[in-house]
Parts: C-alpha cells; sequence; structure tokens
C-alpha cells in the first residue's frame, strides 16, 4: 500500500502569556427563539392610516390618536393590557396584562389580525449581541466566517448554539499536548477542553516501541511525545522505509479547531466553546495499526476492549483524520456497523492524493469530508469520489511559490517541537507553518455535528448525516477556467464540484442547525403482510430537540392496499390490509414550536402467507489475512 502524507505540518512562534480570562459569553438555548415555545407580554401593532380607512371604521377620524386608537382596540377584541407606547408611524407596542405562550397567543394574535384597522400584528422579540468570540487571532480564521465562498459561517452558527457540555467529540490521532493554554485539562485550566483520554498505539513487539515513542504500548496517557522520523531509522530496524520527517503535533492542531478554548482574549476560537474533545492516541512514528485505531474507535464510542478500563467520558462524535488507501475492509465495515447502532456518528477526511477516497473514509455510515479551496472549487489535492458526503474548506496556499504569506490556511493550535515537544504555538502562514489539508476539513465537520448534538441530543448518526447534507449550501457556480470534476486542471488538481464527486454541498453551520432543531419522525419495522391482517404502525420512537415536545401525530397511506382502524393521529395506529399490493405508509410528526419531520414505510402486503414479507440483507463474514496489518496516516 502507499502512505499519505500531511500537507505543510509544522509551526513556529512560542505563546507569550497563558489564558487571561475564562470563557464567557455563550449563546442560551433559553434566549433563542428557535428553541422553544415563544412566551411574550409584548406585542407589536400596526394600525392602518385613518386617511385610508376611515370610511371603513366606523366611529374613526383622522384627528384620533394612536394612544386612542389602540385603546379602542384593546376593548373592541377583549384584550387585556397593561398600556401601549407610539413607535411612530402608526407602530405601537402593546404590554399585555400577563405573558401568553402557545395556542392561547396566537389565538389572540389572530384576533388582533382579524379587526380591521389592524395591518400587522409581531412578538415583540429580544435581540442579542451576535455571539463572537474575543480570541485575538479570530481575526485570520476565515474558514468560520461567511466572507468566503466555502467558510462555513459559525459566526452565525453561534447565534443557536454554542454547544453543550455534555457533548463529546473524540479525535483520534497522534495524541494530544496538554498544556498547549488554548486547550488545557477540562476541570484544570479555566474553560478547558480536554478529557483524560487513552493511549491506543502498540508496540512492534513486547520490547520494541519504536512507533509508540513513549516506551510502553497501550496505556491511559495520550500525550504525543512527537512523531518525527529520522533518516537513520528510516534506512533500517522497526521504521525502515518510513519517510523522513519532524514532528507534526497533527493531534493538536486538529483538536485546536475542534474546540480551542473561545472567547478568552487568548489566540484563536474553537469551531465549538463548549464541547469536550476526547484525546485518543492511535498514531505514532510512521502512522499507526488498523488494528489500534478500531480498538481506539470501540473505547471511544463507550463500547467494551477487553483490557482496558471503561471510557467514562463516551464520545458522540469521532473525528478521524487519518488514512490510507485500498477499499473498506470488513473489520472497519463491522467497527462503523457498531458505534452506528448506538449513534455514534463517524467523520473522516477524504484524503490528500487527489484521487480515490481513503479508508476509512469510503467505508459506509462514515461521512467523508472532501476539502475546498477559499472559492468553492475542489482544492487540488484532496480526494473526491462517490463516497465523500460533503465538502468544507480544507486551505490553499497556491501564492507559497511566490514566497508571499499563505492567505487561506487554517490557523490553530500547535507545538514548536521539531523533534520533542517545544513551545505551544499556532500554526502561521508562512511556506514552513501553513496548515492545510483534508485532515482540517473533517474536524470543521465534526465540530458542526458537536453543535447539532448540542441542540438535538437523539440524533442518531444517519439522521445527523442526512441534516447535516440537507443544511448544506449547493456548490458555487463553475468556474469556466477550469474542469468539472472528477477532470482535474493539470497544473493545479483543482476542479468545480458536483454533488457526485464532492458531496452533497459545502458545509454550513446555521444550514445544519436549523436541521438539528426539527423534530424525528421514526417509524418501527411493521413486519410482513397478507391480507385481511391487521398491522401496528409504531411511531413512538419519534423524537423532539432539546427543549421540545411532539404535539401531534399524523399517519397516512397511499393505494387501496390498507386502511386505518380507528385514529390516525396518534403515537400509533392499526392498518388493515384488504388487497394485496404495496402500501406506502407515512408519519407526519410536528412539535411544539411548528417544526416538522416525515418518515415513510413500504408494506408488502402477500394475497396468502408463506414465503411473503420482507427481504433482509445478508451480513457477509470478511476474512482478515494472518499477520496482516495497515498502516493509516494523518490526512
Amino acid at each position: 500500500m502507499r502512505f499519505t502524507r500531511p500537507f505543510v505540518i509544522l509551526a513556529a512562534g512560542a505563546l507569550a502569556a497563558p489564558p487571561v480570562a475564562a470563557q464567557n459569553a455563550t449563546t442560551s438555548l433559553i434566549d433563542n427563539p428557535l428553541s422553544q415555545p415563544e412566551t411574550t407580554a409584548r406585542l407589536i401593532v400596526k394600525l392602518r392610516s385613518p386617511e385610508d380607512d376611515r370610511k371603513r371604521i366606523q366611529g374613526l377620524t383622522s384627528s384620533d390618536g394612536t394612544a386612542n386608537r389602540i385603546s379602542a382596540l384593546a376593548q373592541r377584541i377583549g384584550l387585556a393590557q397593561r398600556g401601549a407606547r407610539s413607535l411612530g408611524g402608526e407602530l405601537s407596542v402593546i404590554q399585555l396584562d400577563r405573558a401568553l405562550s402557545g395556542t392561547e397567543l396566537a389565538a389572540r394574535m389572530d384576533d388582533l389580525r382579524a379587526d380591521p384597522e389592524v395591518e400587522f400584528v409581531e412578538i415583540d422579540r429580544r435581540r442579542h449581541a451576535q455571539a463572537l468570540p474575543a480570541d485575538p487571532l479570530y481575526v485570520d480564521q476565515w474558514y468560520l466566517k461567511a466572507d468566503e465562498q466555502s467558510a462555513v459561517n459559525l459566526s452565525a452558527g453561534w447565534d443557536l448554539t454554542t454547544g453543550a457540555a455534555d457533548t463529546v467529540i473524540a479525535v483520534l490521532d497522534t495524541g494530544i499536548r496538554f498544556e498547549h493554554p488554548d486547550l488545557g485539562r477540562h476541570g484544570v485550566v479555566p474553560g478547558g477542553r480536554l478529557l483524560a483520554g487513552h493511549d491506543f498505539v502498540s508496540g512492534e513487539s513486547s520490547s520494541s516501541f519504536a512507533s509508540a515513542n513513549d516506551g510502553d504500548g497501550w496505556d491511559a496517557d495520550p500525550s504525543d511525545p512527537g512523531d518525527w522520523v529520522s533518516a537513520a531509522e528510516a534506512a533500517s530496524g522497526p521504521l525502515a522505509r518510513c519517510e523522513e520527517s519532524r514532528s507534526s503535533w497533527h493531534g493538536t492542531r486538529v483538536a485546536g479547531i475542534v474546540g480551542a478554548i473561545s472567547d478568552n482574549m487568548e489566540g484563536i476560537a474553537g469551531a465549538t466553546w463548549n464541547t469536550q474533545i476526547l484525546p485518543v492516541r492511535v498514531l505514532g512514528k510512521c502512522g499507526g495499526f488498523d488494528s489500534d485505531i478500531i480498538a481506539a474507535m470501540r473505547w471511544a464510542a463507550g463500547l467494551n476492549v477487553p483490557g482496558v478500563s471503561a471510557n467514562p467520558t463516551p464520545a458522540k462524535i469521532l473525528n478521524l483524520s487519518l488514512g490510507g488507501s485500498g477499499s473498506c475492509t470488513s473489520s472497519y465495515r463491522q467497527a462503523i456497523s457498531d458505534l452506528t447502532a448506538v449513534g455514534v456518528l463517524v467523520v473522516a477526511a477524504a484524503g490528500n492524493e487527489h484521487g480515490p477516497v481513503d479508508s476509512p473514509a469510503r467505508c459506509p455510515g462514515v461521512l467523508a469530508v472532501a476539502g475546498l479551496r477559499h472559492v468553492g472549487t475542489k482544492v487540488g489535492y484532496s480526494s473526491l469520489g462517490t463516497e465523500v458526503g460533503i465538502s468544507a474548506p480544507a486551505g490553499n496556499c497556491m501564492n507559497l511559490e511566490l514566497w508571499q504569506p499563505c492567505v487561506y490556511a487554517l490557523k490553530t493550535t500547535s507545538n514548536t517541537g521539531v523533534t520533542v515537544p517545544g513551545l505551544s504555538a499556532y500554526t502561521g502562514s508562512t511556506v514552513n507553518t501553513a496548515n492545510f489539508g483534508t485532515s482540517f476539513a473533517a474536524p470543521i465537520v465534526s465540530a458542526i455535528a458537536g453543535l447539532m448534538h448540542a441542540l438535538n441530543e437523539d440524533l442518531g448518526s444517519s439522521e445527523m448525516i442526512a441534516r447535516m447534507k440537507l443544511g448544506a449550501r449547493a456548490f458555487p457556480a463553475p468556474d469556466p477556467g477550469i474542469p468539472t470534476c472528477p477532470t482535474l486542471d493539470s497544473l493545479t488538481a483543482q476542479c468545480n464540484c458536483t454533488t457526485t464527486t464532492c458531496g452533497a454541498g459545502m458545509a454550513d453551520a446555521p444550514g445544519a442547525l436549523v436541521e438539528a432543531l426539527r423534530p424525528m419522525a421514526r417509524i418501527a419495522e411493521p413486519g410482513d403482510a397478507v391480507v385481511g391482517e391487521t398491522i401496528s404502525l409504531d411511531g413512538t420512537a419519534s423524537g423532539a430537540a432539546r427543549g421540545r415536545s411532539i404535539a401531534a401525530y399524523r399517519w397516512n397511506v397511499s393505494g387501496s392496499t390498507a386502511n386505518f382502524v380507528g385514529g390516525s393521529t396518534g403515537a400509533t395506529a392499526t392498518l388493515q390490509i384488504s388487497a394485496a399490493g404495496t402500501a406506502d405508509v407515512q408519519l407526519t410528526v410536528t412539535d411544539d414550536v411548528g417544526g416538522v419531520d416525515t418518515a415513510e414505510v413500504t408494506i408488502q402486503a402477500a394475497a396468502t402467507g408463506g414465503g411473503g414479507g420482507l427481504m433482509h440483507p445478508l451480513l457477509l463474514a470478511g476474512l482478515l489475512g494472518a499477520g496482516i496489518y495497515r498502516r493509516q496516516r494523518y490526512r
């Protein structure tokens, strides 16, 4: 197999001082009108001009003052109020005698709209300062904003949520530098994001730990000791034929994108502000073995790994900024299936070889992330293909050939050490310190998934992927100067993205979060059917976002093969099969703020029993060659 390479991996420059302020100014779900049913005691009303309507409205004259008209309006419809204030231009704000919500609020607003003197009525909502961080290097984090085509607009997403403390994102990588002041240990450093984690880099034997580089195999310390490979190591010994390289601090850089301490007036802002980061070390010198990565995936998700203490802080999202060439193996398929079954999402980098998507990103059930230039075209080095689920900024430095600063690198946390750890630092904009690659597009998407979980903790992995795709923005109009993917530009390897080569679109934080807020319609598998039978339909697994609840269920069936027995507006329903054929059943759920979702299931009805019913796919067991291991490298 071929090994993959990072793209410009080192950073320089030390931090001058530790953090001076703790995290603050997070956006509350309670303050967000999208998150729960609205309650208000204030309404804005615009009255029609008396000059236009005086003939139509009995007793109205042009000399009537706005206050008098509001008072008369309230008396006509029986609206109890404490007072009103004119805002000018026929606008007034009415202070009700008590706060109203739900159907009562809607009814009173309908009463106002029905009055011929009212042009419109609105809730007088609170507005808040946008949730923008005070971190000084945020100015360089173009990929989090909305100024460039491919940027994910987290500055708008943070107005919906900055994350939840019970969301854990695991970073399976080279380990972590716990001392970086923009990361910090959770519970030790104010606002610290890093949980205890684990090290899954095994030794070559019971006495050789060249790749692990820490003197032992699996242990409870995921600290990154450095992953440099010297010329001598690359020439002979356990690391023979590996590439000579300096230490990457790759896991620390990925973790900074996910969740550097935000709004602390220090360094950069993380894409999430409250999410916890679980560092899991799976890559050492020259990469890591599939067996270690698979064990780490299971442990990070809270599943059993023999010989390792249970993970006390299971992750909801796993970020894998690593990969290697080849197809998805049976062992990865099994691991991902196990994770999907417990609702854990795996996000993986598509690869940096501008060819087929690497593994495990190409595995079914994984959200594979390709890389974009700032203008929205596929960046030259990014892999592409039908396995890609979505694309995100990966950084591009085409101007580096002119030895100019790299404007579109991805700023993140790092370390100055060439071999062993040096000083904590941030990636820069020079040829030796710029940071880019699909390794850093993936954690942007993982962070958005973490924010989605903060709004809707009940989303399963497939639901999260589907809604991330629904919330994506369309790729920009093709640039006539470059080819359309999969054809690559002969000089730069970039191309105009399509939905069959770069995924559903460009990752968009506010779009994904609005989708996450919708309820989830779910129908339990109804089973086989024959004519004359009744089928029980179960939608009780349907759910709603945090702070919301399901307010209504509606079942529908198409065709003439079945009809409902009893009601069709509850969480469950009963279907009578009256003829052979296909019955398409649909469940629509509505939450208490009007959010809607729909699920569908198809029932095949046979004329008689025996041999009919639904086919279930077979699970094929794959065979692993004895003693064959595969190394994965960071993307």
